[in-house]
Protein backbone atom coordinates (compact mmCIF):
# COMPACT_ATOMS: atom_id res chain seq x y z
CA UNK A 1 0.00 0.00 0.00
CA UNK A 2 1.51 3.25 -1.08
CA UNK A 3 1.46 6.22 1.15
CA UNK A 4 0.27 9.51 -0.39
CA UNK A 5 2.16 12.57 0.78
CA UNK A 6 0.91 16.10 0.47
CA UNK A 7 3.33 18.60 -1.07
CA UNK A 8 4.54 21.06 1.49
CA UNK A 9 4.07 24.79 1.07
CA UNK A 10 7.83 25.26 0.89
CA UNK A 11 8.10 23.04 -2.19
CA UNK A 12 6.41 25.70 -4.31
CA UNK A 13 8.49 28.56 -2.95
CA UNK A 14 11.02 29.79 -5.46
CA UNK A 15 13.86 31.79 -4.01
CA UNK A 16 14.60 35.10 -5.61
CA UNK A 17 17.84 35.23 -7.56
CA UNK A 18 20.78 36.66 -5.68
CA UNK A 19 21.60 40.24 -6.67
CA UNK A 20 25.33 40.86 -6.81
CA UNK A 21 25.07 44.56 -7.62
CA UNK A 22 26.27 45.82 -4.23
CA UNK A 23 29.26 43.46 -3.84
CA UNK A 24 30.35 44.21 -7.41
CA UNK A 25 30.11 47.95 -6.74
CA UNK A 26 32.12 47.62 -3.54
CA UNK A 27 34.67 45.50 -5.39
CA UNK A 28 35.08 48.14 -8.11
CA UNK A 29 35.58 50.83 -5.47
CA UNK A 30 38.15 48.63 -3.71
CA UNK A 31 40.00 48.08 -6.99
CA UNK A 32 40.08 51.82 -7.66
CA UNK A 33 41.39 52.36 -4.13
CA UNK A 34 44.17 49.83 -4.65
CA UNK A 35 45.30 51.50 -7.86
CA UNK A 36 45.00 55.15 -6.81
CA UNK A 37 45.47 55.14 -3.05
CA UNK A 38 48.03 52.33 -2.66
CA UNK A 39 49.98 52.33 -5.94
CA UNK A 40 49.73 55.67 -7.75
CA UNK A 41 50.06 57.94 -4.73
CA UNK A 42 53.72 58.92 -4.24
CA UNK A 43 55.74 57.76 -1.24
CA UNK A 44 57.20 60.06 1.39
CA UNK A 45 54.49 62.74 1.18
CA UNK A 46 51.76 63.74 3.61
CA UNK A 47 48.19 65.05 3.38
CA UNK A 48 47.19 67.75 5.88
CA UNK A 49 43.63 68.17 7.16
CA UNK A 50 41.94 70.98 9.05
CA UNK A 51 39.03 70.11 11.34
CA UNK A 52 38.23 73.48 12.86
CA UNK A 53 38.95 77.15 12.48
CA UNK A 54 39.44 79.68 15.21
CA UNK A 55 36.30 81.18 16.62
CA UNK A 56 33.93 78.46 15.40
CA UNK A 57 33.95 76.28 18.53
CA UNK A 58 35.14 76.29 22.10
CA UNK A 59 37.83 73.75 21.22
CA UNK A 60 40.28 74.46 18.43
CA UNK A 61 41.50 71.18 16.98
CA UNK A 62 44.97 71.56 15.49
CA UNK A 63 45.70 70.51 11.93
CA UNK A 64 46.97 66.98 11.49
CA UNK A 65 48.93 65.26 8.73
CA UNK A 66 48.76 61.66 7.55
CA UNK A 67 51.30 59.74 5.47
CA UNK A 68 49.51 59.58 2.14
CA UNK A 69 50.68 56.17 0.90
CA UNK A 70 50.35 54.33 4.21
CA UNK A 71 46.87 55.77 4.75
CA UNK A 72 45.89 54.80 1.22
CA UNK A 73 47.07 51.22 1.76
CA UNK A 74 45.05 50.91 4.98
CA UNK A 75 41.92 52.29 3.31
CA UNK A 76 42.34 50.00 0.30
CA UNK A 77 42.67 46.95 2.54
CA UNK A 78 39.62 48.01 4.52
CA UNK A 79 37.57 48.40 1.34
CA UNK A 80 38.68 44.97 0.12
CA UNK A 81 37.57 43.46 3.43
CA UNK A 82 34.20 45.21 3.26
CA UNK A 83 33.68 44.10 -0.34
CA UNK A 84 34.45 40.49 0.68
CA UNK A 85 32.04 40.78 3.62
CA UNK A 86 29.34 42.12 1.30
CA UNK A 87 29.87 39.18 -1.07
CA UNK A 88 29.69 36.72 1.85
CA UNK A 89 26.45 38.20 3.23
CA UNK A 90 24.92 38.33 -0.24
CA UNK A 91 25.77 34.70 -0.92
CA UNK A 92 24.19 33.68 2.38
CA UNK A 93 21.23 36.05 1.87
CA UNK A 94 22.02 37.90 5.08
CA UNK A 95 20.58 41.39 5.29
CA UNK A 96 23.06 44.13 6.11
CA UNK A 97 22.04 47.49 7.54
CA UNK A 98 22.77 50.95 6.23
CA UNK A 99 26.12 51.03 8.01
CA UNK A 100 27.89 49.09 5.25
CA UNK A 101 27.27 51.47 2.31
CA UNK A 102 27.88 54.47 4.57
CA UNK A 103 31.21 53.04 5.79
CA UNK A 104 32.31 52.18 2.26
CA UNK A 105 31.37 55.65 1.03
CA UNK A 106 33.12 57.49 3.86
CA UNK A 107 36.30 55.44 3.51
CA UNK A 108 36.40 55.84 -0.26
CA UNK A 109 35.85 59.62 -0.10
CA UNK A 110 38.40 60.09 2.66
CA UNK A 111 40.92 58.05 0.68
CA UNK A 112 40.20 60.17 -2.38
CA UNK A 113 40.94 63.31 -0.35
CA UNK A 114 44.22 61.79 0.86
CA UNK A 115 45.17 60.90 -2.71
CA UNK A 116 44.08 64.20 -4.28
CA UNK A 117 45.93 66.41 -1.77
CA UNK A 118 49.01 64.19 -1.34
CA UNK A 119 52.14 66.31 -1.23
CA UNK A 120 50.18 69.53 -1.65
CA UNK A 121 51.05 72.55 0.47
CA UNK A 122 47.35 73.32 0.79
CA UNK A 123 45.31 72.12 3.75
CA UNK A 124 42.07 70.18 3.23
CA UNK A 125 39.41 71.99 5.33
CA UNK A 126 37.03 69.19 6.31
CA UNK A 127 34.59 71.43 8.19
CA UNK A 128 34.36 73.86 5.29
CA UNK A 129 33.91 70.94 2.91
CA UNK A 130 30.99 69.59 4.92
CA UNK A 131 29.38 73.01 5.42
CA UNK A 132 29.62 73.83 1.72
CA UNK A 133 28.17 70.45 0.80
CA UNK A 134 25.20 71.06 3.08
CA UNK A 135 24.63 74.51 1.58
CA UNK A 136 24.63 73.18 -1.98
CA UNK A 137 22.16 70.49 -0.93
CA UNK A 138 19.51 72.87 0.41
CA UNK A 139 17.58 73.50 -2.86
CA UNK A 140 17.93 69.82 -3.78
CA UNK A 141 16.42 68.73 -0.47
CA UNK A 142 13.47 71.11 -0.75
CA UNK A 143 12.93 70.03 -4.36
CA UNK A 144 13.11 66.35 -3.45
CA UNK A 145 10.55 66.83 -0.66
CA UNK A 146 8.27 68.58 -3.15
CA UNK A 147 8.52 65.71 -5.62
CA UNK A 148 7.96 63.17 -2.85
CA UNK A 149 4.68 64.71 -1.67
CA UNK A 150 3.45 65.12 -5.25
CA UNK A 151 4.27 61.62 -6.44
CA UNK A 152 3.03 59.99 -3.24
CA UNK A 153 -0.27 61.70 -4.12
CA UNK A 154 -0.20 60.45 -7.71
CA UNK A 155 1.07 63.62 -9.42
CA UNK A 156 4.39 63.51 -11.26
CA UNK A 157 6.05 66.89 -10.81
CA UNK A 158 8.57 67.61 -13.54
CA UNK A 159 8.01 71.32 -12.87
CA UNK A 160 10.24 71.41 -9.78
CA UNK A 161 12.84 73.24 -11.85
CA UNK A 162 10.33 75.97 -12.63
CA UNK A 163 9.19 76.14 -9.01
CA UNK A 164 12.75 76.63 -7.80
CA UNK A 165 13.39 79.32 -10.40
CA UNK A 166 10.16 81.22 -9.75
CA UNK A 167 10.73 80.94 -6.01
CA UNK A 168 14.15 82.54 -6.45
CA UNK A 169 12.59 85.29 -8.60
CA UNK A 170 9.78 86.08 -6.13
CA UNK A 171 12.20 86.03 -3.20
CA UNK A 172 14.61 88.44 -4.89
CA UNK A 173 11.91 90.89 -6.00
CA UNK A 174 9.97 90.87 -2.73
CA UNK A 175 13.13 91.23 -0.64
CA UNK A 176 14.35 94.09 -2.84
CA UNK A 177 11.07 96.01 -2.69
CA UNK A 178 10.73 95.57 1.08
CA UNK A 179 14.43 95.89 1.84
CA UNK A 180 14.12 92.79 4.00
CA UNK A 181 15.25 89.25 3.17
CA UNK A 182 12.56 87.72 5.38
CA UNK A 183 9.85 89.18 3.15
CA UNK A 184 11.47 87.40 0.22
CA UNK A 185 11.46 84.18 2.23
CA UNK A 186 7.71 84.55 2.72
CA UNK A 187 7.12 85.26 -0.98
CA UNK A 188 9.05 82.27 -2.30
CA UNK A 189 6.55 79.56 -1.24
CA UNK A 190 3.77 81.50 -2.97
CA UNK A 191 5.65 81.27 -6.27
CA UNK A 192 6.11 77.52 -5.94
CA UNK A 193 2.46 77.06 -4.97
CA UNK A 194 1.32 78.98 -8.07
CA UNK A 195 3.26 76.65 -10.36
CA UNK A 196 1.92 73.67 -8.43
CA UNK A 197 -1.64 74.97 -8.81
CA UNK A 198 -1.23 75.25 -12.59
CA UNK A 199 0.22 71.76 -12.75
CA UNK A 200 -2.55 70.09 -10.79
CA UNK A 201 -5.28 72.14 -12.50
CA UNK A 202 -4.36 70.80 -15.92
CA UNK A 203 -3.63 67.32 -14.56
CA UNK A 204 -6.88 66.91 -12.60
CA UNK A 205 -9.38 69.03 -14.53
CA UNK A 206 -8.25 68.35 -18.10
CA UNK A 207 -6.38 65.04 -17.66
CA UNK A 208 -3.30 66.42 -19.42
CA UNK A 209 -0.26 64.17 -19.22
CA UNK A 210 1.57 65.33 -16.10
CA UNK A 211 5.05 64.99 -17.57
CA UNK A 212 4.12 67.11 -20.59
CA UNK A 213 2.51 69.86 -18.55
CA UNK A 214 5.50 69.86 -16.19
CA UNK A 215 7.90 70.43 -19.08
CA UNK A 216 5.64 73.18 -20.46
CA UNK A 217 5.54 74.92 -17.09
CA UNK A 218 9.34 74.82 -16.86
CA UNK A 219 9.61 76.50 -20.26
CA UNK A 220 6.95 79.06 -19.26
CA UNK A 221 8.74 80.02 -16.05
CA UNK A 222 12.13 80.28 -17.78
CA UNK A 223 10.70 82.51 -20.50
CA UNK A 224 8.73 84.69 -18.08
CA UNK A 225 11.59 85.24 -15.65
CA UNK A 226 14.08 85.89 -18.47
CA UNK A 227 11.76 88.50 -19.97
CA UNK A 228 11.17 90.27 -16.67
CA UNK A 229 14.86 90.10 -15.81
CA UNK A 230 15.84 91.73 -19.12
CA UNK A 231 13.14 94.42 -19.07
CA UNK A 232 12.43 95.28 -15.43
CA UNK A 233 15.08 93.92 -13.10
CA UNK A 234 18.07 94.95 -15.23
CA UNK A 235 16.84 98.49 -15.90
CA UNK A 236 16.22 99.27 -12.23
CA UNK A 237 18.17 96.71 -10.28
CA UNK A 238 18.46 98.80 -7.11
CA UNK A 239 14.70 98.71 -6.69
CA UNK A 240 13.78 95.31 -8.13
CA UNK A 241 16.88 93.17 -7.80
CA UNK A 242 19.04 94.39 -4.93
CA UNK A 243 20.97 91.86 -2.93
CA UNK A 244 19.36 90.88 0.36
CA UNK A 245 20.67 88.05 2.51
CA UNK A 246 19.17 86.14 5.41
CA UNK A 247 21.36 86.57 8.49
CA UNK A 248 23.17 83.64 10.04
CA UNK A 249 21.55 82.48 13.27
CA UNK A 250 24.02 80.40 15.32
CA UNK A 251 22.31 78.27 17.95
CA UNK A 252 23.92 78.87 21.36
CA UNK A 253 26.10 76.02 22.64
CA UNK A 254 25.24 73.71 19.72
CA UNK A 255 27.01 75.92 17.18
CA UNK A 256 30.23 75.68 19.21
CA UNK A 257 30.45 71.89 19.12
CA UNK A 258 33.63 70.98 17.23
CA UNK A 259 33.18 70.01 13.57
CA UNK A 260 29.40 69.43 13.52
CA UNK A 261 28.52 72.70 15.29
CA UNK A 262 29.64 75.08 12.51
CA UNK A 263 28.22 72.72 9.88
CA UNK A 264 24.72 72.11 11.27
CA UNK A 265 23.95 74.82 13.79
CA UNK A 266 25.50 77.99 12.37
CA UNK A 267 23.04 78.46 9.54
CA UNK A 268 20.23 80.71 8.34
CA UNK A 269 16.58 80.19 9.18
CA UNK A 270 16.10 78.65 5.72
CA UNK A 271 18.38 75.72 6.60
CA UNK A 272 16.64 75.24 9.93
CA UNK A 273 13.31 75.17 8.05
CA UNK A 274 14.80 72.47 5.86
CA UNK A 275 15.56 70.35 8.94
CA UNK A 276 11.99 70.80 10.15
CA UNK A 277 10.43 69.98 6.76
CA UNK A 278 12.35 66.71 6.42
CA UNK A 279 11.62 65.55 9.98
CA UNK A 280 7.95 66.51 9.90
CA UNK A 281 7.37 64.98 6.49
CA UNK A 282 8.93 61.70 7.62
CA UNK A 283 6.53 61.65 10.57
CA UNK A 284 3.39 62.74 8.76
CA UNK A 285 3.86 60.69 5.57
CA UNK A 286 4.12 57.40 7.45
CA UNK A 287 2.47 58.03 10.83
CA UNK A 288 -0.53 60.28 10.31
CA UNK A 289 -3.99 60.13 8.76
CA UNK A 290 -2.93 62.70 6.17
CA UNK A 291 0.01 60.55 5.11
CA UNK A 292 -2.09 57.38 4.98
CA UNK A 293 -4.65 59.07 2.75
CA UNK A 294 -1.94 60.56 0.55
CA UNK A 295 -0.28 57.20 0.03
CA UNK A 296 -3.64 55.54 -0.62
CA UNK A 297 -4.44 58.12 -3.30
CA UNK A 298 -1.07 57.56 -4.92
CA UNK A 299 -1.24 53.77 -4.83
CA UNK A 300 -4.90 52.85 -5.35
CA UNK A 301 -7.18 55.88 -5.83
CA UNK A 302 -10.30 53.79 -6.54
CA UNK A 303 -9.96 51.96 -3.24
CA UNK A 304 -9.35 55.27 -1.50
CA UNK A 305 -12.51 56.69 -3.05
CA UNK A 306 -14.60 53.77 -1.82
CA UNK A 307 -13.72 54.57 1.80
CA UNK A 308 -14.64 58.22 1.43
CA UNK A 309 -11.32 59.86 0.54
CA UNK A 310 -11.76 62.64 -2.01
CA UNK A 311 -9.02 61.65 -4.43
CA UNK A 312 -8.79 64.70 -6.68
CA UNK A 313 -9.16 67.17 -3.83
CA UNK A 314 -6.36 65.42 -1.97
CA UNK A 315 -4.15 65.61 -5.05
CA UNK A 316 -4.87 69.31 -5.56
CA UNK A 317 -4.13 70.30 -1.97
CA UNK A 318 -1.00 68.17 -1.67
CA UNK A 319 0.46 69.34 -5.00
CA UNK A 320 0.00 72.99 -4.10
CA UNK A 321 1.52 72.35 -0.68
CA UNK A 322 4.43 70.53 -2.31
CA UNK A 323 4.97 73.50 -4.63
CA UNK A 324 5.34 75.81 -1.65
CA UNK A 325 8.11 73.56 -0.33
CA UNK A 326 9.96 73.83 -3.64
CA UNK A 327 9.52 77.60 -3.54
CA UNK A 328 11.44 77.68 -0.28
CA UNK A 329 14.26 75.86 -2.05
CA UNK A 330 14.26 78.56 -4.72
CA UNK A 331 14.74 81.23 -2.05
CA UNK A 332 18.15 79.73 -1.34
CA UNK A 333 19.50 80.93 -4.70
CA UNK A 334 18.81 84.58 -3.85
CA UNK A 335 18.10 85.57 -0.24
CA UNK A 336 19.68 82.38 1.07
CA UNK A 337 23.07 83.20 -0.45
CA UNK A 338 22.79 86.98 -0.77
CA UNK A 339 22.79 86.99 -4.59
CA UNK A 340 20.68 88.98 -7.00
CA UNK A 341 18.41 87.09 -9.35
CA UNK A 342 19.99 85.87 -12.59
CA UNK A 343 18.73 84.14 -15.69
CA UNK A 344 18.08 80.42 -15.20
CA UNK A 345 20.00 80.45 -11.94
CA UNK A 346 18.40 77.20 -10.79
CA UNK A 347 20.65 75.51 -13.40
CA UNK A 348 18.86 72.17 -13.57
CA UNK A 349 18.70 71.63 -9.80
CA UNK A 350 15.04 70.66 -10.04
CA UNK A 351 15.84 67.65 -12.22
CA UNK A 352 18.64 66.63 -9.87
CA UNK A 353 16.15 66.88 -6.99
CA UNK A 354 13.91 64.42 -8.81
CA UNK A 355 16.85 62.06 -9.14
CA UNK A 356 17.53 62.43 -5.40
CA UNK A 357 13.91 61.58 -4.65
CA UNK A 358 14.11 58.41 -6.76
CA UNK A 359 17.50 57.53 -5.28
CA UNK A 360 15.91 57.90 -1.83
CA UNK A 361 13.01 55.60 -2.82
CA UNK A 362 10.31 58.19 -2.15
CA UNK A 363 11.34 58.37 1.50
CA UNK A 364 12.16 61.73 3.17
CA UNK A 365 15.31 60.50 4.89
CA UNK A 366 16.43 58.59 1.82
CA UNK A 367 15.94 61.64 -0.39
CA UNK A 368 17.81 63.73 2.18
CA UNK A 369 20.79 61.39 2.03
CA UNK A 370 20.79 61.38 -1.78
CA UNK A 371 20.64 65.18 -1.97
CA UNK A 372 23.47 65.48 0.56
CA UNK A 373 25.52 63.06 -1.50
CA UNK A 374 25.13 65.18 -4.61
CA UNK A 375 25.79 68.47 -2.80
CA UNK A 376 28.89 67.08 -1.09
CA UNK A 377 30.33 65.68 -4.31
CA UNK A 378 29.77 69.01 -6.07
CA UNK A 379 31.47 70.94 -3.29
CA UNK A 380 34.28 68.38 -3.26
CA UNK A 381 34.95 69.11 -6.94
CA UNK A 382 34.96 72.85 -6.24
CA UNK A 383 37.36 72.46 -3.31
CA UNK A 384 39.82 70.20 -5.09
CA UNK A 385 39.97 72.52 -8.07
CA UNK A 386 41.09 75.36 -5.79
CA UNK A 387 43.78 73.57 -3.75
CA UNK A 388 45.51 72.08 -6.76
CA UNK A 389 45.44 68.31 -7.31
CA UNK A 390 46.69 65.80 -9.89
CA UNK A 391 43.05 65.05 -10.70
CA UNK A 392 42.08 66.49 -14.13
CA UNK A 393 39.75 69.49 -13.96
CA UNK A 394 37.33 67.82 -16.39
CA UNK A 395 36.91 64.94 -13.94
CA UNK A 396 36.24 67.36 -11.09
CA UNK A 397 33.44 68.97 -13.12
CA UNK A 398 31.81 65.61 -13.78
CA UNK A 399 32.41 64.30 -10.25
CA UNK A 400 28.92 65.01 -8.81
CA UNK A 401 27.20 63.42 -11.78
CA UNK A 402 29.54 60.44 -11.68
CA UNK A 403 28.85 59.94 -7.98
CA UNK A 404 25.11 60.09 -8.62
CA UNK A 405 25.32 57.52 -11.43
CA UNK A 406 27.39 55.17 -9.27
CA UNK A 407 24.96 55.58 -6.40
CA UNK A 408 21.93 54.88 -8.57
CA UNK A 409 23.62 51.90 -10.23
CA UNK A 410 25.10 50.38 -7.12
CA UNK A 411 23.29 51.39 -3.98
CA UNK A 412 19.62 51.82 -4.82
CA UNK A 413 18.65 48.43 -6.15
CA UNK A 414 15.10 48.03 -7.33
CA UNK A 415 12.76 50.98 -6.89
CA UNK A 416 9.03 51.15 -7.41
CA UNK A 417 7.19 54.39 -7.98
CA UNK A 418 3.67 54.93 -6.58
CA UNK A 419 1.37 52.83 -8.75
CA UNK A 420 -1.14 55.57 -9.68
CA UNK A 421 1.23 58.41 -10.54
CA UNK A 422 0.55 60.15 -13.86
CA UNK A 423 -2.83 58.37 -14.06
CA UNK A 424 -5.83 60.77 -13.91
CA UNK A 425 -8.61 59.61 -11.62
CA UNK A 426 -11.90 59.55 -13.47
CA UNK A 427 -14.78 58.78 -11.18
Amino acid sequence: MSVMTQPSMTDDVVEKPIEWKLPITYGILALIAVVLYAIVVPSGVNTTFQLSTRGTSWITIPNFSLPSKATGVVIALALIALAAYAAWTTRRRVKVGWWLPVTVGVLFVFGFLVYAAAGSSAVVPLTTLLAGGLALSVPLIFGAMCGLVGERSGIVNIAIEGQLLLGAFFAAVAASLAGNAYVGLLAAPIAGALVGALLVWFAVSYWVDQIIIGVVLNVLVVGLTNFLFSTVLTQNSETWNARQRLPTMPIPVLSEIPIIGPVLFNQTILVYLMYAVVILLNIFVFRSRWGLRMRAVGEHPKAADTVGIKVNRTRVINTIFAGSIAGLGGAFFTVGTGLAFGKEMSAGQGFIALAAMILGKWNPYGALGAALLFGFSKNLGNLLSTIGTPVPSEFLLMLPYLVTILAVAGFVGRVRAPAAENIPYKK
